[in-house]
C-alpha cells in the first residue's frame, strides 16, 4: 500500500467516526458536469509518419465532483472524491489514430490494440484535513501553479496523485507545498510515472515518481500579484520561477501585465545518462541523439487592454539555452505555464523567440450576455533541431499558429449554464520531422448540481 492511499484510508476510518459531525454534511457539495467532445485532426505534408493523414474522435464525458465539508474542531477532516467517465461515440480504427504499438492512445480515447476502446473510467479519492487557514490534501489532485498544470484540454481532465499543503495563515500571503508521485492522462484510467519531453517514450522511456514543489504568492495590493514557486523532478529537472501580474486603471479600460521568468537546469541522471536527455539544440550530444540535458532560460510579457467589451492583446517570449522548456510531460498531453501554450504547439523550443497578438470580445456589451469569440496568432523562429546522428536538421526554422474560439454560455432558464464552444486552429511550419496541422474542437457543455 502505498503513501497516498494508506493516508485516504486512515481519514476515512476518523471520517466513519465523525461523518455526522456538523459542517461535513452540511457543507458538502456535489456537481455532475457533462461534456460532449469532437476533436478532428488534419495533418498535412509528409514529414513524419502518421497512421492516417487524418484523424477523429467524438465522446461523451461524465464527470462527478463531491467536496464534502469539515467536522467540527480544532481539526476539521473532509473528503472529496471525482469520477470519471468516457463513452465512445465515433472514433473509427482508421480515425483513431493510434496503430497497434504505438506509445498512447489516440487523442481522447485509450487504445485496445489499434483501435478506441468503447469507454473508460476512473475514480480518485482525496483526503483532507484544515487548521484555521492551513489545508493539507492527500490523493487526487489538479493542481495549477506556474511549475505544475493539470491539462482540461480533451472530454476528461487531467489528473495527479501526492500531496499538498496550502497556508493562508498572514494576510495578503499564500504558501504552497508538494509532491506528486503519479499523474493519470486525460485518455487514461491509468495512474503512470513522470517524465518530460525527450524521455517519455512509454516503451524505452524513463519515468521517476517524485516531484517536489512549493512557492508563495504575495498580493502586494488588489492591483498587483508577485509570485516565486520551486520544481525540482528528480533525475530530470530543477526549475525556479519569478511572476508578476498587474492591473492598470487607464482611461476607460485597464491593462494587465503578466511577466513570467523561469530558470530551469538539470538533476541527477537528466546531467550524464542519455536515457534522461531531453529535447534542444544539441549539435555535438555526447550520446549523438541530438538530445542532452537540462539548460534553458524563458522569459515572456504578455500584456492585455480590455475596454467595453473588447480586449486587445500583445507579448513576446524568448526560449535560451541548450534545451526546450522543460514541463511535465508523461507524452499523452499536457500543459505549461506559459503563455505560448496554445492549441496544437508550445513555441517554447531551445532558441525560440515569439511574438503574439490576440483580440477578444464580450457580446455582452450589445445585448448577447454569454457570447463570446477571440483570436490569436503567434509566429516563433530562430528554431534549430539535430538529428540522432548529430546532423543539423533544421537552421533557423520557424513556425505559427492562428486559433480562433467562439463559445456561447446560456446565461437563464431551464438551459441555464448549457455551454457550446468551437475551436479552430490552424499551424504552420518548416521544422523537420514536422507535419502541418489544421484541428476543430466542438464542446457542449453542462453542468447539475446534485447536492
Amino acid at each position: 500500500m502505498n503513501k497516498s492511499t494508506l493516508a485516504i484510508a486512515v481519514a476515512v476510518g476518523l471520517l466513519a467516526q465523525q461523518a455526522s459531525a456538523a459542517g461535513f454534511i452540511e457543507d458538502s457539495k456535489a456537481t455532475l458536469k457533462l461534456r460532449n467532445f469532437y476533436i478532428n485532426n488534419d495533418n498535412r505534408d509528409s514529414g513524419a509518419p502518421k497512421n492516417s493523414n487524418y484523424t477523429a474522435e467524438w465522446g461523451q464525458g461524465f464527470q462527478v465532483d463531491f467536496a464534502s465539508g469539515f467536522t467540527q474542531g480544532t481539526v476539521g477532516f473532509g473528503l472529496d472524491a471525482i469520477g470519471l467517465l468516457g463513452v465512445k461515440l465515433d472514433s473509427s480504427t482508421a480515425k483513431h489514430g493510434n496503430p497497434t504499438g504505438a506509445n498512447y492512445g489516440g487523442s481522447v480515447f485509450p487504445s485496445d490494440g489499434n483501435h478506441a476502446v468503447d469507454d473508460f473510467s476512473s475514480l480518485g479519492l482525496t483526503a483532507k484535513a484544515k487548521i484555521s487557514q492551513t489545508e493539507l490534501r492527500i490523493g487526487t489532485l489538479q493542481p495549477k501553479l506556474p511549475v505544475i498544470v493539470s491539462n482540461d484540454g480533451r472530454m476528461l481532465p487531467q489528473t495527479f496523485q501526492g500531496g499538498q499543503i496550502t497556508s493562508s495563515e498572514f494576510k495578503d500571503l499564500t504558501f504552497t507545498g508538494g509532491q506528486i508521485e503519479h499523474a493519470k492522462g486525460r485518455n487514461s484510467s491509468n495512474n503512470e510515472g513522470l517524465s518530460i519531453g525527450g524521455a517519455n517514450n512509454s516503451i524505452t522511456g524513463e519515468f521517476v515518481n517524485k516531484f517536489y514543489y512549493g512557492g508563495v504568492d504575495y498580493k502586494l495590493n488588489k492591483d498587483l500579484l508577485l509570485q516565486y514557486y520551486y520544481g525540482n523532478l528528480e533525475d530530470f529537472y530543477k526549475q525556479h520561477f519569478l511572476g508578476l501580474v498587474h492591473n492598470w486603471s487607464i482611461g476607460p479600460g485597464v491593462l494587465k501585465s503578466d511577466l513570467r521568468y523561469f530558470n530551469s537546469t538539470d538533476d541527477g541522471k537528466n546531467g550524464h545518462d542519455s536515457a534522461y536527455y531531453t529535447t534542444g539544440d544539441y549539435a555535438n550530444s555526447s550520446a549523438g541523439s541530438g538530445k542532452g540535458k537540462v539548460d534553458n532560460n524563458l522569459i515572456s510579457g504578455l500584456f492585455l487592454y480590455t475596454v467595453e467589451g473588447h480586449t486587445f492583446g500583445g507579448g513576446y517570449q524568448v526560449s535560451n539555452g541548450s534545451s526546450d522548456f522543460p514541463f511535465l510531460n508523461q507524452g499523452d498531453g499536457a500543459s505549461a505555464y506559459i503563455p505560448t501554450d496554445m492549441q496544437i504547439s508550445k513555441f517554447a523550443r531551445a532558441g525560440e523567440r515569439t511574438w503574439q497578438a490576440r483580440y477578444s470580445y464580450d457580446f455582452a456589451k450589445v445585448g448577447v450576455p454569454g457570447l463570446t469569440a477571440g483570436a490569436v496568432y503567434l509566429r516563433g523562429d530562430n528554431i534549430d533541431t539535430y538529428s540522432n546522428k548529430n546532423v543539423q536538421t533544421s537552421n533557423g526554422a520557424s513556425e505559427w499558429e492562428r486559433d480562433i474560439t467562439v463559445a456561447y454560455v446560456v446565461q437563464e432558464g431551464t438551459l441555464k449554464n448549457l455551454g457550446f464552444m468551437w475551436k479552430n486552429a490552424m499551424w504552420r511550419n518548416d521544422i523537420a520531422s514536422q507535419r502541418d496541422q489544421d484541428e476543430n474542437r466542438l464542446i457542449v457543455s453542462y453542468s447539475i448540481p446534485l447536492l
